[in-house]
C-alpha cells in the first residue's frame, strides 16, 4: 500500500532542534541531518496507550535550546569547536503524521516519512516515543542495506509479541533481525531483568546478535568493546535511554542500575562513527514526567551532538 509521506511541523511558538530551521514540506528538504520524531506507541493494552515518552520530543527540542549559542565555542570533549568548524544543514522535520488509534497506519506512515527523508539524501536522527519508535525506521531501509544494527539498552527487545501485538516496544530487535537488509547486530548495556525469557535469549543467540552486558563495559571498557562491533559500511543506532546509568539518566520508562555512563556511551557513539557510515540514529523511552532537573533529556541532546561532531570529524557529513 502506498502511504504519502506526511509530518506535523514543529509548531510556531515552540522550539525547533537547536532553533535549526523547520520543514513543512519533505519535498523540498535539503539537509544532512533531518531531524523527525514519532512520538506516540503500540500499546499492549488501554493503560499503555497513554505513555509517558509521548511528550519526550518536545522535552529534546527545548533541551537543545542551551546549546544552540556555543556550538562555536570550544568543546573539552571533542579538543575543538563541537562540530569542528564546519557548517551543517540540520532541519527540524517535525512530527510524523499521526491518527488516534491508527497503529498500523502510523507505522506505515512512519515508514514513508523515513523512506522519504532517506531519498532526500539526509540521515534521519528520530526522536520517540518508546522502542516501538524503531520498527517502522527499520523498514524504511529496504534496498539500503546490509546494515549493522546497534542497539545501545538495557534489555533485550527480542520479543516475538506481547498480548498479541508484534510491533510494540519489546520487540524492535527481533523484528530488525527479520529484516532482509538488517546483516547484523550488537546489543550494549543489557542488565537486570526485562520482557526477555530464556527462549528469546536463545533466539537472539541464533540469529548471531552480539550481546554486551552492562558490567562486562565497565570491566573491558568501550575501545574493547568496539572492537567487537561487527564490521559494516552502514550502521544504524538505537538509544534506548534505560541504557544510561539512572544516575545520569532518571527520567526513562524503566530504569535499571548499574548502566552505562556518559564517557562510554559517548566514545561507542564516536567510535561507531568512526568505524562506517551512520544512517540512522533514534533515541527512545525518555519519560520528561519522571525526569529531574531535565537530566535525561539534556543527556540525550548532548550524546545526539557527540554523534553529529564524530559523524563530521570521519567525512560523513557535511556533504559536498
Amino acid at each position: 500500500m502506498h502511504v504519502q509521506a506526511r509530518t506535523i511541523p514543529v509548531p510556531l511558538g515552540r522550539p525547533s532542534f537547536l532553533d535549526v530551521p523547520r520543514c513543512d514540506e519533505l519535498d523540498t528538504l535539503e539537509a544532512d541531518i533531518a531531524i523527525i520524531a514519532y512520538p506516540f506507541t503500540v500499546p499492549y493494552s488501554l493503560e499503555w496507550s497513554r505513555q509517558p515518552s509521548s511528550l519526550a520530543p518536545a522535552a529534546i527540542r527545548e533541551s537543545t535550546l542551551r546549546y544552540a549559542s556555543y556550538l562555536q565555542h570550544y568543546d573539552f570533549d571533542f579538543g575543538s569547536e563541537l562540530f569542528a568548524g564546519r557548517t551543517v544543514r540540520i532541519v527540524d522535520c517535525g512530527d510524523v503524521f499521526e491518527r488516534p488509534g491508527c497503529y498500523e497506519e502510523n507505522s506505515r506512515m512512519a515508514t514513508a516519512v523515513i523512506r522519504r527523508i532517506l531519498e532526500r539524501g539526509a540521515v534521519p536522527f528520530i526522536f520517540g516515543g518508546d522502542h516501538a519508535t524503531t520498527i517502522p525506521m527499520m523498514r524504511a531501509y529496504e534496498g539500503r542495506g546490509p546494515i549493522c544494527v546497534v542497539h545501545l539498552d538495557a534489555h533485550l527487545d527480542w520479543r516475538d509479541e506481547v498480548n498479541g501485538v508484534h510491533d510494540g516496544l519489546s520487540s524492535p530487535m527481533r523484528r530488525a533481525s527479520e529484516l532482509p537488509w538488517v546483516t547484523s547486530m550488537i546489543q550494549i548495556g543489557l542488565r537486570a531483568v526485562g520482557s526477555a525469557r530464556q527462549r528469546e535469549v536463545d533466539d537472539a543467540e541464533a540469529f548471531g546478535s552480539i550481546r554486551v552486558r552492562a558490567e562486562e563495559l565497565h570491566e573491558v571498557g568501550a575501545d574493547d568493546v568496539l572492537r567487537r562491533v561487527p564490521e559494516a559500511d552502514r550502521y544504524y543506532i538505537s538509544l534506548d535511554t534505560d541504557a544510561l546509568d539512572p544516575a545520569i539518566a532518571p527520567g526513562v520508562n524503566a530504569l535499571e542500575f548499574g548502566g552505562i555512563d556518559y564517557f562510554e556511551a559517548s566514545n561507542l557513539l564516536k567510535g561507531i562513527a568512526a568505524k562506517g557510515r551512520i544512517v540512522g540514529f533514534d533515541v527512545v523511552e525518555i519519560a520528561p514526567a519522571k525526569d529531574l532537573h531535565t537530566l535525561t533529556s539534556q543527556l540525550a541532546v548532548r550524546l545526539t551532538l557527540n554523534l553529529i561532531g564524530a559523524m563530521i570529524r570521519s567525512g560523513q557529513i557535511p556533504r559536498d
